[in-house]
């Protein structure tokens, strides 16, 4: 994690938020605002500001918001059990959604660029669930 990340989540602790209530307060999505505050995407310079007035951090980091990230994460196996799971999910079924994404769209991408995605907690008798949903732009390979 980075330094801009670092002092973001320092700010969030002390202040006893969310990332949801955060996100509320910036009027965009959870993951989004999150991705954002974690160095994976740039904000547009009004929720950059809105951000840093709601945790009080300094213009050096409103500034370091607004810029292009650099997206760049370990490229080994992650040891997070969270996060080993979602790796461990696209090795299983990463070439199944690849068969039946490109059998009902053709040959092509889901976009992480026209794309969002949802956390949701659904509550059942026999565990809670986690429901993530990821929506992305359908990007068919062109032929030249």
């Amino acid at each position: 994690m980075n330094n801009l990340s670092n002092t973001i989540i320092v700010a969030k602790e002390s202040k006893q938020m969310t990332w949801q209530a955060i996100a509320d307060a910036l009027e965009m999505s959870t993951v989004w605002t999150t991705s954002a505050c974690l160095g994976m995407n740039s904000m547009p310079k009004d929720k950059a500001e809105a951000l840093c007035s709601l945790l009080e951090l300094g213009p050096e980091v409103c500034a370091a918001l607004q810029k292009y990230p650099t997206k760049v994460w370990q490229q080994t196996v992650p040891t997070d059990p969270l996060i080993y799971r979602f790796y461990e999910i696209m090795g299983v079924y990463g070439d199944t959604l690849k068969e039946v994404i490109q059998e009902k769209f053709g040959d092509g991408i889901m976009s992480a660029i026209d794309f969002n995605m949802e956390v949701e907690k659904e509550e059942n008798p026999n565990g809670d669930r986690v429901v993530v949903t990821m929506n992305g732009k359908f990007l068919k390979y062109k032929s030249w």
